[in-house]
């Protein structure tokens, strides 16, 4: 062989190892654990036959339950213009990849650009330096979600720390609406008339929105986290009452402990909480507003990347709202059956006791006992595979019907900042691994 054909083989040689190491890590549609993407216009994920080129896993580090159409947006939508959606991570990984979510539009929903980069301080819309990413699905930046569907976008390379602002930036150039979204965030995210999503500069965008639009999940390639802890709930998981732009949710609060614990599972935890949000009973329109616990099980818990755990925090709004849910009993069967549907998937389910909500302004004494009784259930061990006790840990010591007044935002319902992280701190975190005997359903 002579020198000229030897370097020209060597070559052909590089050449193809370095096709097939770009499909491997950018190529894959399906995470280590198996877990399959949901893709515009089908089913279920592309499959692709590459593999990983690591052990490493995606997991949900973030995510927000979609729960209707933005009021004003039936039109137009947000047309023209771009939105940033600032989302906080729980763990980090080399890589990263967004959900984003028409489910309640009525039209397909184009986005012609996307992009993913760190926020470069709290609360910022600009992007820290050398962090901005294009999004793309399927190698196109342009793509268009139908309606009632969601996409997984393409992964991006992209070193993702933990407990960090991440931006999420879409550019819609045609009406499309309504606008599926996220109310009381608590976190402020952004917006700018024209497409700015792959500037890094945040001074285009003026609008702020506690809304988070569009964007569901965050995923990340990770290699230290072993799974997602699935919140699913109601205002108390949503946030409701804690503090704007301070990330002290109670999930919040529990992140921190799985990452700094000793012996902690290292798992990453998303905020699955919608306010209002009821076991049994959905709300209005066509798709539901605020759907149900067992309607939205499938997707809000079960379809989160990585997920090995549910904490199952619902059942005060049944009781509250009218019309008011006052058989335990049926309660705690919805609750059995989102057991059922976590242990057919191999998930450990961990409940919780409802907490006291005397002085509220729909207190009654027969709503309180309903309360009781399904805490009754809870703690006898026929709900779900083990639980927390919420309503031990945050009760007033002189009055059981009421919380603890440092733990009381004010309306004698949701918790303060102090009262989240009481929750936070009451959680056994051996809880989330399994090997305890479960419940009998």
């Amino acid at each position: 062989m002579t020198r000229r054909h030897g370097y020209a083989s060597l070559a052909a040689i590089v050449a193809v190892v370095v096709v097939v190491s770009t499909a491997i890590y950018l190529g894959v549609s399906r995470s280590a654990d198996g877990e399959r993407d949901t893709l515009a216009g089908s089913g279920g994920g592309a499959k692709n036959p590459a593999a990983p080129a690591s052990t490493a896993s995606w997991v949900s580090s973030w995510s927000a339950s979609p729960v209707g159409g933005e009021p004003g947006t039936a039109v137009r939508g947000l047309a023209g213009t771009s939105l940033r959606n600032l989302v906080h991570t729980s763990v980090g990984g080399s890589g990263a990849r967004v959900t984003l979510s028409n489910l309640f539009g009525r039209g397909p929903l184009t986005i012609s650009h996307a992009s993913l980069a760190l926020a470069a301080g709290p609360d910022s819309a600009t992007a820290a330096p050398g962090t901005m990413r294009r999004l793309t699905f399927r190698g196109s930046p342009r793509f268009v979600i139908p309606v009632g569907r969601q996409v997984v976008t393409d992964p991006v390379r992209l070193a993702v720390p933990h407990d960090a602002d991440v931006l999420v930036s879409t550019y819609s150039p045609a009406p499309a609406g309504p606008v599926t979204y996220h109310p009381h965030a608590r976190q402020t995210s952004f917006a700018a008339r024209g497409d700015h999503t792959e500037n890094p500069d945040g001074t285009p965008y003026t609008a702020r929105t506690d809304h988070w639009r569009y964007v569901t999940a965050l995923d990340v390639l990770t290699q230290t986290a072993n799974g997602t802890v699935v919140v699913l709930g109601d205002s108390l998981t949503d946030g409701i009452s804690s503090t704007p732009d301070a990330n002290h949710r109670w999930t919040d609060f529990l992140a921190e402990r799985l990452r700094t614990e000793n012996g902690a599972p290292r798992y990453g935890v998303v905020n699955q909480g919608i306010s209002g949000n009821r076991i049994l009973t959905d709300g209005l329109g066509r798709p539901t507003f605020n759907p149900s616990g067992l309607s939205r099980f499938e997707r809000d818990v079960l379809g989160r990347s990585g997920a090995r755990a549910v904490v199952i925090v619902l059942g005060v709004n049944d009781i509250l709202r009218t019309p008011h849910e006052t058989d335990p009993a049926r309660m705690a069967e919805g609750l059995r059956e989102l057991t059922r549907k976590a242990r057919e998937r191999g998930l450990r389910v961990i409940g919780a006791t409802l907490m006291p909500f005397k002085g509220h302004r729909g207190y009654q004494d027969t709503l309180e006992n309903t309360r009781r009784g399904l805490n009754n259930e809870i703690r006898a061990g026929r709900v779900f595979d083990t639980y927390v006790d919420f309503d031990k840990a945050v009760r007033d010591p002189y009055d059981w019907r009421r919380l603890r007044p440092e733990y009381d935002s004010g309306d004698h319902l949701h918790l303060s900042d102090e009262g989240y992280q009481r929750m936070a701190q009451s959680f056994n975190l051996a809880q989330l691994r399994k090997g305890t005997e479960p419940a009998r359903l």
